[in-house]
């Protein structure tokens, strides 16, 4: 048997090494007759990336099977074997066949092992990271969030498989009996994420795009991985389509850096920020379990203590059996007790209202007071205040607080009093000083109705006294049970304070109001003329606002808020709102009442898209099915129901309901937010079902609500009625039956007061994507043309895309929300050159690539170096549908200025060369693969364009003057026509 000569050699070379460690992917050999120090590390495959942090001179992977060796390393060989085993051989094994593995570049193992280190099991992580990115070949960017075993249903067959949820995709993959499945699907298209059931399972994920629905089942936790694909499709959505007035956290911010573990963070703020209504920036950083003493019941109650930025809270296990709110600036110690059998690792948080909180139970007590008495030492330094201890606390007025940055009542108007130049200017300055007391407690109109009231202020005091009277007092079942009675309107004004939480920013500002009012006054925009448009409109039936006093306090409310939060500025219904916040409240306790609502209470609902108020039209709608099916299935379509009951939402019942009676809903709502007036709306409908199922239009449905809204009266109020905006309803030929608000308000917590503020925030999430792509939808269909509906979706992608993974730009300046849609999506020069490719008739070959360039430059007027979506496609209507003349001009001046500059790439430019040259024939493309020479097919046109000219321009009648039968002359006294 004869030997090649390479044989031969190999043969020989080999003896020269001893193999002393060995894998199926690399093999550690040292040289006959030499010590450590000479040996080598081989690998078998192709030459790779050699850019690996401790391994020079990297060589390979390898190839099982394969013969052929390729050397690795080369000296401190076993420190490179031990960084192999830990690092590479496991990885390696994920994949499924020998050419990925050849394939496989060693630099992504350092990035996947930077990403692994943030995730609980980085082993596990990094090799559903390699498969990722060997499956789906995304961009670096694309970072990976989290992966799951799962299976998808294609018809009746389960496909199992895994399934990967990045940053900006939801991707499957699935290798079965031979047969490979993979789905892409970005989460921007999803419309609907919901959990079902069907025939075979009872529980599954079901994903809805446009053109398929998707089922997933099978998961070892499908609660996590639907929580996770709600917080990742919330975000990405808000980020990309609702950036108007949506702030990520700052731990959001950057979407390559989001983690899983950033995600259930994200949801957990959610949860107690609604839960306990406080500020958007506050950072929840820790959930304890643990149990408070409750003195009312004489017993430890088991719950949770959320420690924040700012404050303490507690909520109790039993659902609305007992919170607590205690903001840090309320704080005055935190003290650790000494631990006992029956008070194991207690705490004392002292108050300065003279109460002191004991917490129980604590696990690693040492180190969240230890993280509590840092926190609060910096809010301290933060906002000193100096409280005035001869208050007296039996009375339900704010503390007396001094500070060098408060500003005095004067002070507000002083300076617009001295620049004042005629009498009226001085009138108008001087109603730009803040009223020291609310509107009510100026045009009171007395009423022998007292005596309910007095009962009622009778047992606020008692609660007081047993459940405290701050912002730190025990929230219970009692105080909600007072609350549904109606505040007396004394106390009405300073409960809504405590309940908001807005007495916090009141105290923590000090002069921040007078300020506003300064640095607003006298300003005039867009903003303030559509405020004084609607001053008069606000509660004009109230004597508080027909005349200057009032309409005055509100102009600086609303200006002062405008000035404060410009994203918002002023929409119409929140003249409303605060005409009656006004009502109850001093000038600056409104304003702050107001910033809670728009910030807090109602996020996203003042803006001009009103995005929050439909997301909560969209939950209203599924709660009347879940409550009221009869009513639901008699109504096929729910949203005239929605749109009917809008101005419930945004007005909180104030602009449909007399005042007397919508004010204890406005106290049921800072009492228990937006939950409040989800279960009155459930109500007024049931009590309407039966008449509203007989129905036979929309018309008479509104009618029907609103003669039973306009007739809800409120029996124990002190005041007068005042005139409805809904008089006209009254008009009926009998009497229309009266309902109490009290009863009304008591029904909607019986039957519909079991929604959680958990499932509420749960629903939103839910019902947000749906809003978020339904609005998109209909704003693209009203100004796309069904002819570029796909060069729309093409250019929405190419937008998305530079987002997803292009961060040289902000978001922001590539998407406004609050221009019109043709205007909103921007793409730059090289992805308009991948869609002209993809959608324009005027390929032609190797040119198209310059002919796409001159086109953006073009069409880019500002030369931004972005283009919109309304010129792209005004392009390609000239293109496809233009008339001749359009499409030559057209053509014509991509051959000039600005369209082509000295710097063209075409090396036979038109400003070298003649415009038609024939040494530079332009191809037009065509289907079948034909082409046609640019002046064969100008020559054509143009002779089109003159037969076209031939038809159009026919021959004048003959003139004659109708005296002299003969041609027409300038002595002629008539001409007409041979026909006339």
């Amino acid at each position: 048997m004869w030997l090649k000569p390479e044989e031969v050699l190999l043969k020989n070379a080999l003896k020269l090494w001893v193999t002393q460690k060995s894998s199926c992917y690399f093999i550690l050999q040292r040289r006959r007759g030499h010590g450590e120090g000479g040996g080598r590390l081989t690998g078998k495959g192709r030459l790779l990336d050699s850019n690996v942090h401790g391994l020079p001179h990297v060589d390979s992977a390898s190839v099982p099977g394969s013969q052929v060796y390729s050397p690795i390393a080369c000296g401190r060989i076993n420190q490179h074997w031990d960084w192999l085993e830990q690092n590479l051989l496991h990885t390696l094994s994920v994949f499924d066949n020998k050419d990925d593995i050849a394939s496989f570049a060693l630099i992504a193992e350092e990035t996947s092992s930077r990403l692994a280190e943030q995730e609980e099991e980085p082993e596990k992580f990094r090799e559903a990271l390699v498969k990722f990115e060997a499956r789906f070949n995304f961009p670096e960017a694309e970072k990976l969030v989290t992966y799951y075993s799962c299976c998808c249903w294609k018809g009746r067959v389960p496909r199992q498989g895994w399934l990967y949820l990045s940053i900006n995709h939801l991707c499957f993959y699935s290798f079965f009996l031979g047969k490979e499945l993979k789905l892409v699907i970005p989460w921007v298209d999803i419309q609907k994420l919901e959990r079902t059931s069907n025939v075979f399972l009872t529980d599954t994920i079901r994903i809805t795009t446009q053109s398929k629905e998707r089922d997933f089942s099978m998961f070892l936790n499908l609660d996590e991985v639907f929580k996770i694909m709600e917080q990742l499709a919330d975000v990405t959505l808000r980020r990309l389509l609702d950036n108007e007035v949506f702030d990520l956290d700052p731990d959001l911010q950057e979407p390559s850096q989001i983690t899983k573990r950033d995600l259930e963070a994200r949801a957990q703020n959610e949860f107690f920020r609604a839960f306990f209504r406080l500020p958007r920036k506050e950072k929840l950083h820790a959930v304890v379990g643990c149990s408070l003493w409750t003195p009312f019941s004489r017993c430890h109650t088991v719950g949770r203590m959320f420690t924040s930025d700012s404050y303490i809270c507690f909520a109790s296990k039993e659902d609305g059996c007992c919170n607590v709110v205690l903001p840090l600036r309320e704080v005055v110690s935190i003290e650790k007790m000494e631990d006992t059998s029956l008070l194991p690792n207690p705490i004392i948080v002292s108050i300065r209202s003279k109460m002191a909180f004991q917490f129980i139970e604590l696990k690693d007590r040492e180190t969240l007071v230890e993280s509590l008495l840092v926190r609060l030492k910096q809010v301290h330094a933060n906002h000193p205040v100096h409280y005035d201890t001869s208050t007296s606390d039996h009375d339900m007025t704010s503390p007396v607080f001094y500070s060098a940055s408060a500003c005095s009542e004067h002070r507000f108007g002083g300076l617009a009093v001295e620049s004042s130049q005629s009498q009226q200017e001085s009138e108008k300055e001087r109603s730009s000083l803040p009223q020291p007391e609310s509107l009510t407690a100026i045009f009171q109109s007395p009423d022998s109705r007292l005596s309910q009231e007095q009962i009622k202020i009778s047992l606020w005091n008692d609660h007081f006294v047993e459940y405290g009277r701050t912002v730190c007092m025990f929230r219970t079942e009692k105080i909600r049970k007072l609350v549904a009675m109606g505040i007396p309107e004394s106390l009405r004004g300073r409960l809504w304070l405590l309940f908001s939480d807005a007495v916090t920013d009141l105290a923590s500002h000090p002069g921040y109001y007078g300020n506003l009012v300064e640095q607003s006054l006298g300003r005039c925009c867009l903003v303030t003329e559509e405020i004084e448009r609607d001053l008069h409109r606000s509660l004009p039936e109230h004597p508080a606002f027909q005349n200057e006093t009032g309409i005055a306090a509100l102009r600086r409310v609303l200006t002062a808020y405008a000035y404060r939060n410009p994203k918002i500025g002023y929409c119409q219904s929140m003249n409303i709102l605060t005409s009656v916040l006004l009502l109850y409240a001093k000038e600056e306790e409104a304003f702050w009442l107001l910033v809670a609502v728009c910030e807090r209470m109602l996020p996203d609902y003042f803006n001009h898209r009103v995005i929050g108020a439909q997301v909560d039209q969209s939950v209203f709608e599924e709660l009347i099915k879940e409550h009221l099916p009869e009513l639901a299935e008699h109504m096929n379509d729910l949203s005239a129901l929605a749109s009917i009951s809008l101005s419930w939402f945004l007005t909180l019942f104030l602009s449909i309901m007399p005042l007397e009676s919508a004010v204890n809903v406005v106290d049921c709502f800072f009492y228990d937010g937006i939950k409040a007036i989800f279960q009155l709306g459930l109500a007024v409908l049931e009590a309407n079902a039966e008449e509203l199922c007989s129905s036979k239009d929309d018309g008479q449905a509104l009618m029907i609500l609103s003669r039973f809204l306009d007739h809800i009266k409120n029996e124990d109020s002190p005041r007068p009625p005042i005139g409805s905006h809904h008089a006209f309803f009254s008009d009926d030929q009998e009497p229309y039956p009266v309902t109490d608000i009290a009863d009304l308000i008591r029904d909607s917590y019986e039957k519909f007061g079991d929604q959680s503020v958990e499932q509420i925030e749960h629903l939103r999430c839910k019902h947000r994507i749906r809003v978020l792509q339904g609005h998109e939808d209909t704003t693209k269909q009203n100004v796309v043309s069904r002819g570029h509906s796909f060069s729309a979706r093409r250019f929405k992608r190419e937008h998305m895309m530079s987002c997803y993974w292009e961060q040289p730009r902000p978001v922001a300046s590539r998407h406004d929300p609050s221009r019109p849609y043709a205007e909103q999506y921007r793409v730059d020069g090289r992805q308009f050159a991948h869609l002209f490719q993809l959608v324009s008739p005027w390929t032609c070959g190797s040119h198209t690539e310059i002919l796409a360039e001159r086109t953006f430059r073009l069409l880019d007027d500002n030369m931004d170096q972005l283009l919109e979506f309304k010129a792209f496609v005004t392009c390609l209507d000239i293109m496809y549908n233009g008339e001749m003349n359009e499409k030559i001009k057209l053509l014509y001046r991509l051959h000039i200025p600005p369209a082509l500059t000295e710097n063209d790439r075409d090396s036979q430019s038109p400003l070298k060369n003649p415009l038609l040259s024939t040494s530079r024939p332009l191809v037009l493309g065509k289907p079948n693969g034909d082409s046609i020479d640019y002046q064969k097919q100008l020559k054509q046109m143009i002779k089109d364009l003159a037969k076209e000219k031939d038809k159009t321009e026919k021959e004048l009648p003959k003139m004659i003057c109708s005296l002299c039968n003969a041609s027409p002359t300038p002595h002629c006294c008539l001409l007409v026509s041979p026909h006339s």
